[in-house]
């Protein structure tokens, strides 16, 4: 019989770092140095590309929430390779009209790797001081009396 504690801190090492992010539609659990297969992109093969709908992510100490995304989080993905998924086959048939169709489909895919998982901390910008012009209040006009 196995302990489950021992097989979750094992698990649980590996998985210090992670990211849940939006890209082609989709959400993707990222982890650093992995591949993952997305719809395809405009980007040639080493291009870097960087992710800014972080929508969770989750490091050492703590798990962060966005609403709905989260501020100054980046993840970088490389661009591996282009390819084509498997073929899907969709067949289309009306019963007793002798009406039959069938048709293949094959995604295009972009194989990326993710390079890193950031948060970059803002210091608290300073915005300039405005100079706050006060209008001087008219003077009452003095009612006349007809």
């Amino acid at each position: 019989m196995t302990n489950s504690k021992k097989s979750s801190n094992n698990s649980s090492k590996s998985n210090e770092l992670y990211a849940i992010a939006e890209t082609s539609g989709q959400q993707f659990w990222f982890e650093v140095n992995r591949y993952y297969d997305i719809d395809r992109l405009n980007a040639k093969e080493k291009d870097k590309i960087t992710l800014e709908k972080v929508l969770l992510l989750k490091d050492k100490n703590s798990i962060t929430i966005g609403k709905p995304y989260i501020k100054d989080a980046k993840i970088e993905l490389e661009v591996v390779s282009h390819k084509r998924d498997k073929k899907i086959l969709v067949y289309k048939m009306r019963p007793k009209k002798k009406t039959r169709r069938k048709m293949g489909h094959r995604q295009e895919l972009t194989r990326v790797m993710v390079k890193s998982i950031s948060v970059v901390q803002s210091s608290p910008k300073s915005s300039p001081k405005k100079e706050t012009v006060k209008k001087e209040p008219k003077p009452k006009s003095e009612k006349s009396t007809n």
